[in-house]
């Protein structure tokens, strides 16, 4: 297991690579290069640069593209705030076995490779409204168990996942990390009515009042509300850190898993792009929190990864036209 202690993984936390600073600067060289007005196609230009930095390439690629949907389920679903049964999650994670689920189709168009990781579905969190949804060693299990399926040959990671009551869960990592009221950060989810968005609420607050010691600890925060898929989520983004691989983040759940790392290095997220902006109410004041810009808006809110694996399709075209256009002197265009 990579990590032992939380001693040990906050350490890891802390101490992070820096990405290529050359890389990116030859990128922007060339960008400057090519045949239209600098910075005439915005966010591409700059994409490919990120991307450059943490592959540590100056011509990057987007060869081996890989989207991993952690599973988990939750205790917490016990207070009533899903408005799907809990063995959803088992039976999502069959479907996504059979290819029957949007990520399939989404990983397929977007030429991405699909890996679904399944942590204990049989066996729910903590209800935290009672008890700590992790202890310790739990949570350190699925911390590394993210860790552990990043293969450090890829050129970019799409988080994803599935585990229904998990926006529940996104949202009191959110509202013990951020403030606010619990209000302020639950959502319809799986489609809640209001008397389930009163729930969810009411599910958080009871939760600060229990676990007061754990709010100062980012680490303790994520053990004692989160959730396994959220666990390994943030340890895929430590690994793919170390490893020199970019990452897109999908919706509420996935970026909620991984602001515990901003919040303990304030860099520990450059290396990541939100995919998309989700419909579910808090993602973009969470976004806005973690200083991240969505590359889509499009009001999804389907979770497994599938607003990650759309915007893969975004950085393939800035890739293409950073790769193929072709510089002034080459094809004898004036200059400004």
């Amino acid at each position: 297991m990579p990590f032992n202690s939380l001693d040990e993984l906050r350490i890891a936390c802390l101490d992070l690579p820096a990405g290529d600073a050359a890389a990116a600067a030859a990128v922007a060289a060339r960008q400057n290069n090519l045949t239209k007005p600098q910075g005439s196609l915005g966010r591409l230009e700059t994409l490919t640069g990120w991307l450059g930095r943490w592959q540590g390439r100056a011509m990057p690629r987007l060869d081996r593209v890989k989207v991993i949907v952690f599973a988990g389920s939750h205790g917490v679903t016990a207070q009533g705030v899903s408005a799907f049964p809990a063995e959803v999650t088992a039976q999502m994670v069959a479907n996504f076995a059979h290819g029957g689920a949007a990520i399939n189709q989404l990983a397929k168009s977007a030429g991405a490779e699909l890996e679904i990781v399944a942590l204990e579905v049989e066996r729910p969190t903590g209800d935290f409204t009672q008890t700590v949804a992790m202890d310790g060693a739990d949570f350190l299990a699925a911390v590394s168990t993210g860790y552990d399926a990043v293969d450090k040959d890829l050129d970019l990671l799409c988080l994803g996942e599935m585990g229904i009551g998990n926006t529940t869960t996104a949202a009191a990592i959110a509202h013990a990390l951020f403030g606010g009221e619990p209000g302020d950060w639950v959502g319809r989810g799986t489609g809640v009515d209001d008397a389930g968005l009163n729930r969810k609420a009411d599910a958080i607050a009871r939760a600060m009042a229990l676990h007061k010691a754990a709010l100062g600890d980012p680490l303790a925060i994520a053990a004692a509300l989160g959730g396994r898929e959220l666990a390994a989520m943030f340890g895929a983004a430590l690994a793919a850190r170390r490893l020199g691989v970019p990452v897109l983040l999908d919706g509420f759940v996935s970026t909620a898993a991984v602001a515990p790392l901003f919040a303990l290095n304030a860099s520990g997220l450059d290396h990541a792009v939100a995919g998309h902006c989700s419909a579910e109410a808090a993602h973009r004041r969470l976004l806005g929190e973690l200083k991240l810009v969505p590359l889509l808006d499009l009001g999804m809110r389907l979770g497994e990864g599938s607003g990650a694996c759309l915007a893969v399709n975004v950085l393939r075209g800035a890739l293409a036209c950073h790769a193929g256009m072709a510089t002034f002197a080459e094809a004898a265009v004036s200059e400004k």
